[in-house]
């Protein structure tokens, strides 16, 4: 069974709504709603197509495909410029220390703060797997061949990334996050806050978020524990963003209080390392494993397979990699080592 990430298009949308319906909640990038799909679907092919090396706001939607049945078992997006339509909204985990020279005491207080530090930021997000296929690595080939397409357009994206991990859900599909801290403000349930959000944007939070500093000694223990901590599920994806150079900074999601992610793009470890080669031999026996990818914007196209670097700019590889980038001799495979 040979899987392969490609650009998203329009007809996968049902495949979409499918896995949509499996996040249980909390996953921002992917609504269970056809209709914000397909604007998504639609903005992704509006970026696909345009063939100008710039930095703007868009938006790249992949999908994971089984080239035996055709299906869609994953799928992952890239934002080029976060907080161009909407403020992108982060509070920022920081220390106020005082000092009481009557008492002889100090006193640090940790604060959560409203800001948009991370505004102009490309993003890496959206990454789900179906949970029939969360085998064979398949997650760690959604999430690095991202690095690979950003690599290959790197004029595209901007010299900060980001990823936002999932905060911790409940049992009963809410967040106690949300429930000690934005849901007092707003009175509404996590679920519709982050239903609303997805399809509306969140200027609504602009609009309702107080602007002071929330003092966390103040927040019930629920809400407390959770803070910086990624679900569950989550806690893969967190090492392997580690693994490429991606660090905590004090960022975490206003909604469920997830921790974000941050790097500089150009030290990301799989945009760092990849190389560009021309192949020379699409018939390679034995060779050490790697991820591959090939093509431009709407023809991207990634995979794993076996590679050969000949030290000249020549790239060897196996042929049932490069039937699944559907390349030969000649053309320009980009490469990272697994």
């Amino acid at each position: 069974m040979t899987f392969r990430l490609r650009a998203a298009r329009t007809k996968d949308l049902e495949h979409l709504y499918e896995m949509a319906k499996l996040t249980g909640g909390g996953f921002t990038n992917l609504p269970p709603d056809r209709a914000a799909l397909t604007s998504k679907l639609e903005r992704a092919a509006e970026a696909f197509a345009n063939d100008e090396d710039e930095l703007v706001d868009e938006q790249f939607v992949l999908v994971l495909e089984d080239l035996t049945s055709g299906k869609v078992a994953g799928t992952c997006q890239l934002m080029t410029k976060v907080g161009q339509q909407w403020p992108f909204y982060s509070y920022r985990l920081n220390t106020l220390t005082q000092y009481s020279q009557e008492l002889d005491r100090t006193v640090r207080a940790e604060l959560l703060s409203l800001v948009t530090d991370l505004e102009g930021s490309s993003e890496v997000g959206g990454l789900f797997l179906h949970p029939n296929n969360r085998a064979g690595g398949l997650g760690l080939l959604l999430a690095r061949s991202r690095y690979l397409f950003v690599a290959m357009h790197r004029k595209r994206f901007a010299d900060r990334i980001l990823a936002e991990l999932r905060g911790i859900i409940d049992e009963r599909g809410g967040s106690p996050f949300w429930d000690g801290v934005a849901g007092r403000f707003f009175g509404m349930s996590f679920q519709d806050a982050d239903y609303f959000n997805a399809i509306n944007g969140n200027q609504f939070i602009a609009d309702l978020m107080p602007k002071h500093p929330v003092y966390i000694s103040m927040l019930d223990d629920d809400a407390r524990s959770v803070i910086g901590v990624p679900h569950p599920t989550g806690r893969a994806a967190m090492k392997m963003l580690e693994n490429e150079g991606f660090r905590f900074d004090g960022y975490v999601d206003i909604f469920d209080g997830g921790p974000s992610m941050v790097a500089r793009t150009d030290d990301v470890e799989s945009v760092k390392n990849s190389s560009s080669c021309k192949l020379v031999d699409a018939d390679l026996q034995e060779g050490e494993r790697a991820i591959l990818a090939t093509g431009r914007l709407q023809t991207f196209r990634a995979c794993y397979g076996a590679r050969k670097l000949d030290g000249d700019g020549g790239i060897a590889i196996d042929s049932a990699a490069a039937d699944a980038l559907d390349v030969s001799e000649g053309d320009t495979v980009w490469s990272v080592a697994r």
